[in-house]
């Protein structure tokens, strides 16, 4: 088995910026883990079905399109877990219609949450450091271009790779 992921990249400086202050916090995550939403979490995969997912990954790319994401301030999943994150204030919906193309067909499976895109900042740390990401972060804010999407795979020591990228088709520009 192979563990695949599928992702939005947060484009620099900023997931080089979350990155940091991930790091920052005591997230040791934020060695393995690059800055993005998750549109499809970890996901174990027979290696041979990768060429068939890359085919279903490249139609919902082909249907896709351009889209402008904005973060701002942050949130917190705790109690339930112990999750500080940025928001996704735009591109919130383009991010759950993706996500719910992705689940589907040879991708199918059940979430252990809900889908709530975002931007984790500090994962698993204690309640000094979750209120530290939390607070630092607060007044953060960056907005830019989502153009397509990443398939990312597990390595054997343990860290996110780009397998693929998948662009959105440029936007149709209207004669003059």
């Amino acid at each position: 088995m192979t563990t695949i992921g599928i992702l939005l990249a947060i484009p620099e400086p900023y997931g080089g910026e979350l990155r940091a202050r991930r790091a920052a916090y005591g997230d040791t995550q934020a060695r393995t883990v690059p800055a993005h939403v998750t549109l499809l979490p970890p996901t174990e995969v027979e290696p041979e079905a990768v060429p068939r997912i890359e085919r279903h990954l490249a139609a919902i790319a082909a249907r896709g399109r351009p889209f402008t994401m904005r973060l701002r301030g942050t949130g917190t999943f705790r109690p339930v877990s112990q999750v500080v994150f940025v928001r996704v204030e735009r591109g919130l919906l383009e991010c759950v219609e993706l996500e719910a193309q992705m689940r589907s067909g040879l991708l199918e499976r059940e979430l252990q949450f809900p889908y709530h895109p975002h931007v984790t900042v500090a994962h698993d740390l204690g309640p000094a450091a979750l209120d530290a990401a939390e607070g630092d972060l607060a007044d953060f804010e960056a907005e830019f271009e989502i153009n397509g999407f990443g398939l990312y795979r597990l390595d054997q020591h343990g860290s996110w790779r780009a397998v693929r990228t998948f662009p959105f088709p440029a936007p149709v520009r209207a004669a003059a």
